[in-house]
Order: structure tokens, then C-alpha cells, then sequence
């Protein structure tokens, strides 16, 4: 039997003096992020979109040369409702400070529909092209080489500044105008200058604040005075600010590159790409009384909302997409899509990781059935294992896994490495790899574990993974293929294992796939077999002692080739951790003796000790539940962040001056703080949470699985309620 040192001996005794306990917490409603698109009609296709307002009916309205335009259900519509405006295409709209009513100025007149619709004035025509309400109902009024104020229903002229007027505004009663060179004050019948600048684009009031923005980024002035309030902030998202609003006492800003928001702890939140808007060029900006920012862009109007979500609502939105367009022959299945974002063009592909992928999804469906007794729950579960099952029957290999299967003709990932089955309508794809292995102890064990309930649905499971098992080692610890070779990636030999030298991962992760299989088969089939193997690869090929390696001395090790390819460079393999992670649970779960377990537990506390900036909701809990140790606020960050959105668009944060960037290092982490899903490139787990691009360009959807099994896992561990 493997004997532990003493040094490790102490090692656990400071593992156990880590341990905490989870502390449960009320899925409580939290504000979540959805992107409303209201694309242009055929009509405004290639029309130059001016100015978007919101009245206080929560209505957004869109300023263009062809009239003005509003939302509805459908989307943007011409608003045709007030029949002699019908026809008129007004020169500028605003919405009155206070009432919230829509205002209109045309060429020569102002009014509004709303007070009956008795305000209203008239000048002469041409003279003006913006306008501003006060609350009072005074009407500012601005054009190339005119100004004027409309009080009680007299037209009175101001003397207008030499330079050009881009912006009107009414705040707190008073009017407030802005150049590029100054932002003026309208006092009594004149302009005066409050602040003089250069290059100044848009502005927008808060308190006793005017927020001033230029092509450099934005900075504060008191509001009495002119004198500064803040200085220039340079390290924005995108620094050329064309546009900007205050809703709920934070600050927008529109520019070239999409649209961004300050929260109150200093950091902001970049909404860019398609997940966010229909293109990134926006124009302006308006907020409703809810708090939902309007954003207008080149190709239409989008919404951000704010809504009231609970954890449980995101896991039935997910439980629900998966059902309409994610199961493929029980395996859970990405789709493509024909046109970007267009879910109607979605098609189910084969992947080369339908078994990895498939795990995430049935142990989401186990560990619900465990925690509600639901039995749609029950049912998915054993739907998905039918293809788990069929992997093995479909090609003629005794034991061996496919990686996936389709009828004949219609497979798309990695041509080659697909063969003929038995059954003349379809194929299977060879190759299978660890990923996959993985994928099937963690199914077989939570199945095993919440699942199965009578002898014969226990019996399925170890079957199954007793036909694998055995053939691995019937194998010499190979995956073989129908070549009779052994796979690329499914080597588990103790002369492949320990080759490799204790700086690369394979070395440790090998030895813990195989030790945790083996484990679970001797459990789930009581083969004595499984258990002799399991420790003549622990004393004789010092299996445990390759796990109990240190993650903090994996590190660039250049020139460890294996069939062709260079293990030791590249740096950190994100994909590895996934398949650690899951092996953590069955590996802990069957551990022959308590002592085994505690050594398991300590390798598992060190690789979450490394993994830890990446606030990874699962790789928390599964540490918890096999090792007692996780980061309580990353698992509800990291679930509450993850966007509703699962279109893998592309997106772009590598030109962000908010971010401090970390030099280049082994665990490719790009910034100092990870960024939310919501802004990060849509991937699976097995990615780099720290990329900062990326994206397929809305030709594809994610299920939403990577959250269901994590909300699942932590209902069922009560850290959420």
C-alpha cells in the first residue's frame, strides 16, 4: 500500500484547518442585463438615425429625415398615431424636464400633444434646428445663426454665440448650451460662459455636476461656477466619448465602440459587441423610468435592461432553450447558425467533445433531480445516458467509446477521424480522447449517486463504465482505435505517464483520470480486479505520488514531445483543469480509504489555490463538496454575471485603457481583475477566462449547461436556496 511521509502528513493536518463550511444564501432577485435589439425597418435601411428620447410613458422615440419612429412590440414603427404629424418630419424632438411629454420642432413651429395639446409657437421658417423644455414650459430654441426663448407665448431673441451650437439642454430649470469650445449658461437674455474647453462633445447634469466629454475622455465641472469637479478620465473603456447620460445617478457614455456605464465602485461596464448592440457606432443615448438605457446606433435601436432575476429564473430560461434546439440524440449539442444571431437558422452539429459536453448537462439534470424530485429531471438524465450508451454499442470495438455519432452522411467535425458502423445508416467518430473518459466517470457517478434508484438502473451504470474500464485495461492502459492503435489523447500507461517530467500537467492529471476510474468501477461493479489495478499503479508506478505534485511547480517545460507535438510549451492548458475538476468528484467520492481521500483532498485544495482568480462558479463547488474549501462570492458573481445571451459573438476588450494589463506569464493572465462574462468572449470552461477576444460572429450558440450544473451542484451543496 502507498504509505504517506510525514511531510505530507502535515500538509493535511493544515488542509483540515482550512476547511469551511458552505454558508447558505436566499436566491435572492439581482439585477441582470438583457440586450433588447429593435432593428430598422426596411424603409430606414441606409438612413442616417439622429436622436433618440424617451417619454414619460416609457415610449423611445428615434429622430430621422423620414420622420420619427418609436417602439412597440414589434420594434421601431413610424409613428402615425396623431394624424396631422403623421406626414411632418420634424428637425429636432425633445422631452420636457419634469413631465416627461415629447416635444417636436419643425421648420417653422413648435409643439406638443401633450396639455391638450396647447403649447405651441411659431417663427420664422428655417430658423431654428434644436430645442429644449423646461419645466416651467419655457422653450429654448437654437440654429446656425439664431437663439431664442419662447416665455408665455412670446418668441424672444438672444444674442447666440459666434461658435456652433451642438447641444441644448434644460436642467433644474435653467438652460445650458455646449460647443466645442465652451459650455454656456443661458442667463436672462444672454449666453455666458461657464467653462471654456477644446474638442468638448456631448454633456450630461447630475447634482451640481456637468459631466463634459471629448475625444479624450470626459471630467466634471461645478455647475455654479465652471471650476473642475474631477479631472480628465483617460482610463476608460474607449476613451472618444460622443455621447452621454445619467440614469439612476450613473454615468453613459456613448463612442465609435460601443457604450459603457460607471458604477458606483469605480469600475465599468463595457456594452459592446452584437451581444450587447446591433453595431457598435452609437449616436445617443436615453434612459426610461425604470433605469433601462436606450442606446442608438448606426443599424437600429437597443435597449439594455435591468431586470429583477433570480438564479432559478436564468436556470429555467437555459433548461428551456436546451430543450427547444440543444438535444441531439440525448447528447447536449451547440448549434450553428446559417445567419449571425438568427436563431431560426439553427442547426444541431456534432462536436469532438459530445461526451465531455453531454457531462455538464446530465449532471445538471442528476443534481436537480436530487435536490426538487422532479421527474422531467430523472428523465433528461437517463435520456442523455442512452447516448452515453450508445457510444459503445455502435461500433463493433468491444468497450471502446466513440467520440459521437450521426446518421450517415450528415457528420461535420474532423472528417477523417470518423468510421463506418455495424448499423449501415450511420457513422462514429473515433479518436476519443481523456476529455471524453472524463466526462464518463462523472456522469457514471453522480448517476450512480442521485440517479439510479432501482437494481437494474444502478446495473445500467456499471455496465457501462465497466465496459470501459475494462477495455483500457485489456488495452494496456490505452484507448484503442479501430486501427488498433492507441488514440492521440486516451494513454494512460504508466511508461506514457511518467515520461512526462513533474513540470507538466499530463503527468498528474493521467494518473488522477485513471486511479479515479478505476475507483468507481471497483464501487459500482465490486470487481476485485479494478481495485489491484488501481493500487499496483499507486505502489509500483507512483500514481499518487505523481498527483501529489504541486500545481505551483507545473511550468514551461519546452522539448516534452509526445507523438509529434510539444506538451511542455504553449502555456497553461485551461482544458486540463476542466477535466481535473470533474475527475475531483468521483475521485474523491470512491476513495478506497480515508487516507487515499485526505491526500486527494490536498491536491484538490492546491489546484483551487491557483484557480481561484478565475472565480469559476463549478471549479468552487466542486472543491467544496470534495475538498470543504471555495469562494462564496465568486460563485454567486460568477452565476449572476453570466450573460442570457449564449450567441458566441465576437468580442473585443484588448484596447480597454480601464484594464491594468499583467505582463505576459504561464497562466496567460491578461489583466489584474477578470472581467464578467457578460463582457469576456461567450466559451466553454475549457477556455482561458482571462481572453479578452474572441468570438465565432454570432454563427453559433452555447446551451447554457456550463451554468445549469453549477446552480444545480450548489442547490444541491445549499449554498443557494
Amino acid at each position: 500500500m502507498f504509505k504517506s511521509t510525514l511531510l505530507f502528513t502535515a500538509s493535511l493536518l493544515l488542509l483540515s484547518s482550512l476547511k469551511v463550511k458552505a454558508t447558505p444564501g436566499d436566491d435572492q432577485p439581482y439585477t441582470q442585463a438583457k440586450s433588447v435589439k429593435y432593428s430598422l425597418p426596411e424603409a430606414l435601411k441606409g438612413t442616417p438615425l439622429k436622436k433618440v428620447v424617451v417619454d414619460y410613458n416609457d415610449i423611445a422615440y428615434v429622430l430621422t429625415p423620414k420622420g420619427v419612429y418609436r417602439t412597440d412590440e414589434k420594434g421601431l414603427v413610424k409613428d402615425q398615431r396623431y394624424t396631422p404629424l403623421a406626414d411632418k418630419i420634424p428637425v429636432d424632438i425633445s422631452i420636457q424636464e419634469g413631465s416627461g411629454h415629447l416635444f417636436y420642432l419643425y421648420a417653422d413651429k413648435w409643439l406638443t400633444n401633450g396639455y391638450a395639446g396647447v403649447p405651441y409657437g411659431v417663427f420664422p421658417k428655417g430658423k431654428f434646428e434644436q430645442l429644449a423644455v423646461a419645466a416651467d414650459g419655457r422653450v429654448a430654441l437654437v440654429g446656425e445663426g439664431a437663439a431664442a426663448i419662447f416665455r408665455n407665448g412670446k418668441l424672444q431673441e438672444l444674442k447666440k454665440p459666434a461658435d456652433k451650437i451642438t447641444s441644448i439642454q434644460a436642467f433644474n430649470g435653467n438652460f445650458y448650451a455646449l460647443s466645442a469650445g465652451a459650455v454656456y449658461s443661458i442667463t436672462g437674455n444672454q449666453f455666458t460662459i461657464l467653462h471654456k474647453g477644446n474638442g468638448l462633445q456631448a454633456m450630461a447634469f447630475r447634482e451640481n455636476e456637468i459631466v463634459i466629454s471629448t475625444a479624450k475622455g470626459y471630467y466634471g465641472i461645478n455647475l455654479m461656477n465652471g471650476d473642475s469637479s474631477f479631472v480628465l478620465q483617460t482610463k476608460l473603456p474607449v476613451e472618444n466619448v460622443n455621447s452621454l447620460q445619467i440614469i439612476n445617478n450613473k454615468l453613459w457614455a456613448g463612442t465609435p465602440a460601443g457604450a459603457f456605464m460607471k458604477e458606483a465602485s469605480g469600475q465599468y461596464r463595457y456594452y459592446a459587441s452584437r451581444r450587447w448592440l446591433l453595431d457598435d457606432k452609437v449616436i445617443s443615448l436615453a434612459a426610461d423610468s425604470k433605469g433601462n438605457a436606450y442606446v442608438l446606433s448606426e443599424s437600429g435601436l437597443n435597449k439594455i435592461e435591468f431586470l429583477n432575476y433570480t438564479l432559478l429564473d436564468k436556470a429555467n430560461l437555459f433548461q428551456d432553450n436546451i430543450r427547444k434546439r440543444h438535444i441531439r440524440y440525448g447528447f447536449i449539442s451547440n448549434v450553428t447558425l446559417t445567419a449571425p444571431g438568427d436563431l431560426s437558422t439553427a442547426k444541431m452539429t456534432d462536436t469532438d467533445n459530445d461526451g465531455l459536453w453531454s457531462a455538464f448537462y446530465l449532471g445538471s439534470q442528476a443534481f436537480r433531480y436530487s435536490v426538487t424530485g422532479d421527474k422531467n429531471a430523472k428523465r433528461y438524465a437517463w435520456e442523455a445516458f442512452e447516448a452515453f450508451e450508445r457510444i459503445i454499442s455502435i461500433n463493433p470495438l468491444k468497450g471502446f467509446p466513440s467520440r459521437t455519432f450521426e446518421r450517415k452522411g450528415f457528420k461535420v467535425s474532423d472528417p477523417e477521424a470518423w468510421r463506418n458502423s455495424q448499423d449501415p445508416e450511420w457513422e462514429w467518430k473515433g479518436t476519443t480522447s481523456s476529455d471524453e473518459f472524463v466526462g464518463y466517470i462523472f456522469i457514471a457517478s453522480v448517476l450512480h449517486e442521485m440517479v439510479a434508484e432501482t437494481e437494474s438502473e444502478h446495473k445500467r451504470v456499471a455496465d457501462f463504465i465497466d465496459k470501459i474500464l475494462t477495455h483500457i485495461i485489456d488495452n494496456n492502459y490505452y484507448f484503442v482505435d479501430a486501427d488498433g492503435k492507441p488514440t492521440l489523447w486516451g494513454r494512460w500507461n504508466p511508461e506514457y505517464i511518467n515520461s512526462f517530467p513533474e513540470s507538466v500537467q499530463d503527468r498528474k492529471l493521467g494518473s488522477a483520470h485513471i486511479l479515479a476510474g478505476l475507483q468507481l468501477a471497483y464501487t459500482l461493479t465490486g470487481k476485485e480486479k479494478y481495485k489491484t489495478e488501481a493500487y499496483r499503479l499507486i505502489n509500483e508506478h507512483g500514481y499518487v505520488k505523481n498527483m501529489l505534485v504541486s500545481y505551483t511547480k507545473i511550468h514551461e517545460t519546452p522539448g516534452t514531445i509526445r507523438m509529434g507535438i510539444d506538451l511542455g510549451s504553449g502555456g497553461w492548458n485551461h482544458s486540463d483543469d476542466e477535466m481535473a475538476f470533474l475527475t475531483y468528484w468521483p475521485l474523491v467520492n470512491y476513495a478506497f480509504t480515508p487516507e487515499l481521500k485526505a491526500q486527494y483532498q490536498w491536491v484538490i485544495k492546491d489546484h483551487w489555490e491557483i484557480e481561484k482568480p478565475e472565480r469559476n462558479a463549478l471549479w468552487n463547488l466542486i472543491s467544496l463538496a470534495t475538498a470543504g474549501v471555495y469562494d462564496a462570492p465568486s460563485v454567486s458573481w460568477h452565476l449572476q454575471e453570466w450573460p442570457l445571451d449564449q450567441v458566441r459573438w465576437r468580442v473585443k476588450n484588448s484596447h480597454r485603457k480601464d484594464l491594468v494589463f499583467l505582463p505576459d506569464n504561464f497562466r496567460k493572465q491578461t489583466t489584474e481583475i477578470l472581467l464578467p462574462p457578460g463582457e469576456r468572449p461567450l466559451n466553454r470552461h475549457n477556455s482561458n477566462a482571462f481572453n479578452l477576444d474572441g468570438g465565432e460572429n454570432g454563427l453559433s450558440e452555447l446551451a447554457g449547461d456550463e451554468y445549469l450544473l453549477p446552480y444545480w451542484m450548489g442547490r444541491f451543496l445549499k449554498v443557494i436556496k
